[in-house]
């Protein structure tokens, strides 16, 4: 009796699905969804690309016909306005995926801010793969949400915030990016520039830093390095962001 052959079967799939199986990202993306045994048709479609800094690898208003997923590294999402100037719209890093824009361009640029690791997915392939795996939908789909109301607390941050509590708010906003679950981090390490964070958060480079130095002052914060920051008062840097008690109390910085 001649037994089927499934072991090279097994061993050929486990090969085809290495670059996911040992991916770090995976945790933190929608890749996450895709079982153990059936990584081998994503990683498949995947084309593994590393862009270095200052690269851009979307860019707006190109056609939107792929899916992009960051394994790895930090880039700036920006979009171009009319007048030259740039408006940063957000930052991403290990598990963020981009592209799920409905219309049929990309509706913002991507630059890498230090080395990209990234895999880039063809739209059509990938939305025949969640036919067959719906839980990757609804992870997209959730990941879809997060982002329209990181959209609303933009519009609220550059509306009604002072420079302090948009400062503040987008010092608590990194300190829990890339966590999906457990304690948001304390020690953070900046990979933007203070220009950087300006143009995200509508301000001037002067009046970042002056931010900083306040916190700093207040000791809600401590600079480490240029880059590297320590929240040393999770709970009143809190409060200032939600509600301004600390620069209700005392004067702002001039």
């Amino acid at each position: 009796m001649i037994r089927p052959q499934l072991r090279p079967v097994v061993i050929e799939q486990a090969l085809a699905a290495m670059p996911c199986t040992t991916c770090g990202a995976r945790v933190h993306s929608a890749c996450g969804a895709i079982d153990d045994h059936d990584l081998h048709r994503l990683a498949s479609m995947a084309h593994i690309v590393e862009a270095p800094a200052g690269r851009v690898f979307v860019r707006e208003g190109d056609p939107a016909d792929s899916f992009f997923n960051i394994s790895s590294g930090t880039a700036r999402l920006f979009k171009e306005l009319p007048d030259g100037r740039r408006q940063i719209v957000g930052f991403v890093g290990t598990g963020h995926f981009l592209g799920l824009a409905v219309s049929d361009t990309y509706a913002f640029t991507a630059e890498a801010i230090e080395p990209v690791r990234y895999c880039r997915f063809p739209r059509a392939k990938l939305k025949d793969l969640m036919v067959d795996f719906p839980a990757m939908e609804k992870r997209l789909l959730s990941v879809a949400a997060n982002e329209l109301v990181a959209a609303q607390e933009q519009m609220l941050l550059l509306g009604r915030k002072t420079s302090i509590e948009r400062v503040a708010s987008f010092l608590l906003a990194q300190s829990v990016l890339g966590v999906p679950c457990g304690q948001p981090r304390n020690q953070l390490s900046l990979k933007m520039g203070r220009g950087d964070i300006a143009d995200y958060l509508g301000m001037r480079i002067e009046t970042v830093s002056r931010a900083f130095g306040r916190l700093r002052a207040e000791k809600l914060i401590e600079l480490l390095t240029n880059t590297d920051v320590m929240i040393l008062d999770r709970a009143a840097l809190e409060a200032l962001a939600s509600d301004g008690s600390l620069a209700a109390r005392r004067p702002s910085a001039p």
